[in-house]
């Protein structure tokens, strides 16, 4: 399961880099899913795919300290550190990152994804 929801994750920073990840989470999220946003605000669906239509790609990222906490056969959270980069002048962009996915016929599907900001350190 871990590693099924990490390709998941994978494919997701993937298509932000490559400027398709409207499509890629309009496709994944659960109808009433919603992303929780490192600047405060809560994203439904419909204004997750509207701002990856404007936003700009990145230019690289990685995850590390992966966990999975399974719920269920169908239903499990993936926690990871993510750090992603846009232009070689901006600092990274560092996160701690939840995505809970429930498995609906079976495919698995983004319900809440969730980014908690961790500190610049000096």
């Amino acid at each position: 399961m871990l590693d099924e929801l990490l390709d998941l994750e994978h494919q997701g920073w993937k298509s932000l880099c490559n400027s398709t990840g409207a499509d890629f989470y309009g496709q994944i999220m659960t109808s009433d899913g919603v992303m929780v946003l490192a600047h405060g605000q809560v994203f439904d669906r419909q204004a997750v795919i509207d701002s990856l239509n404007e936003a700009p790609p990145w230019r690289t990222y990685d995850i590390t300290d992966e966990r999975l906490i399974v719920l269920s056969d169908d239903h499990a959270i993936l926690v990871y550190t993510g750090r992603a980069y846009r232009d070689d002048d901006e600092p990274a962009f560092i996160a701690l990152m939840s995505s809970v996915y429930t498995r609906h016929d079976g495919a698995w599907r983004l319900a809440l994804y969730q980014q908690t900001p961790v500190p610049a350190q000096p």
